[in-house]
């Protein structure tokens, strides 16, 4: 438990995946993201991801990224493998995948689309349980999916060995009181889903954040969860004043599209290629979101 609690901490990128022009992953693109985030500080890599285009990549496509961030880490930096699916059997089929890989955690969105009751939400994640030893990290983001995981679920799946922690992607700050007062286990990890409101989160208790600015601020994101994480929260907030508008203008359009952008503009990838349905982001998403990179002092 020590060492996932050292993992589970700080600023944690939901990383993309880079694709070349014709749609394919660009593996010289991902080993180049690998090195940008150890060279930064970021404490793990989320590969495939919900940010990482998991809803548009094939089932091979998927463990051979998370496989390959794990050979380009080299050990240097963890790797927690995105496992999610709207059915039960296939988010197990994922997890059974990185078994014995390396990988430090697996990170499980809720059903999407079938909007499970709350039962339906525990028996799932249970069951995921059951079928491995990996630590499973939960994910709530109803936005996305339809499907809110209440606090009271939490509880109940914060008793099972290896549900080790959640990331809370509502930006419902109360979510932070409200899981901590309902799991009775200290060891239980707390993690921001939403930029925007990460840093308030850690300072109600939250250890850090799964983010998606980091993808294009590293180092900035780093200095302020490390900065937040040693109770240095004035110096980490004039971090995160001077990053709130790139928090939001990356969704203001369909993510990845905005942040694939920015990565673009940084040279950090190669190209901006997304896969149908999602559109490269528009001109006028452009100017929205260079103005943010420029506030930032990111470009």
């Amino acid at each position: 438990m020590s060492h996932i609690n050292d993992v589970l901490k700080g600023s944690i990128v939901a990383m993309v995946t880079p694709l070349d022009t014709q749609g394919r992953v660009d593996k010289a693109g991902l080993r180049k993201l690998v090195d940008y985030h150890v060279a930064a500080g970021t404490s793990a890599i989320v590969a495939v991801g919900t940010t990482g285009e998991s809803a548009t990549l094939s089932h091979q496509e998927h463990v051979d990224v998370v496989l390959a961030t794990l050979e380009f880490a080299e050990g240097r930096i963890p790797v927690i493998a995105g496992t999610g699916a709207n059915a039960t059997n296939e988010a197990v089929w994922f997890t059974e995948q990185f078994e014995n890989s390396g990988v430090a955690a697996c990170l499980t969105v809720t059903p999407y689309y079938n909007r499970p009751s709350q039962e339906g939400l525990y028996q799932h994640f249970k069951v995921i349980s059951e079928n491995t030893a990996l630590p499973q990290i939960l994910y709530n983001v109803p936005t996305r999916t339809g499907c809110d995981m209440l606090p009271a679920t939490v509880a109940r799946l914060a008793k099972l060995d290896n549900i080790v922690a959640i990331k809370e992607a509502t930006g419902n700050l109360s979510r932070v009181n409200e899981i901590k007062t309902l799991v009775n286990d200290e060891n239980f990890i707390l993690l921001s889903g939403d930029d925007a409101s990460a840093l308030d989160f850690t300072l109600l208790g939250g250890k850090g954040v799964i983010s998606v600015t980091a993808n294009v601020a590293a180092a900035e994101m780093a200095q302020m969860f490390d900065l937040a994480l040693r109770g240095d929260f004035d110096r980490a907030r004039v971090i995160n004043n001077q990053l709130m508008d790139l928090h939001h203008t990356l969704f203001c359009e369909p993510s990845p599209s905005p942040v694939k952008w920015a990565c673009h503009q940084l040279g950090l990838i190669a190209e901006q290629t997304l896969r149908l349905p999602l559109l490269p982001l528009t001109e006028a998403g452009q100017n929205t979101v260079g103005r943010a990179m420029k506030t930032a002092g990111i470009r």
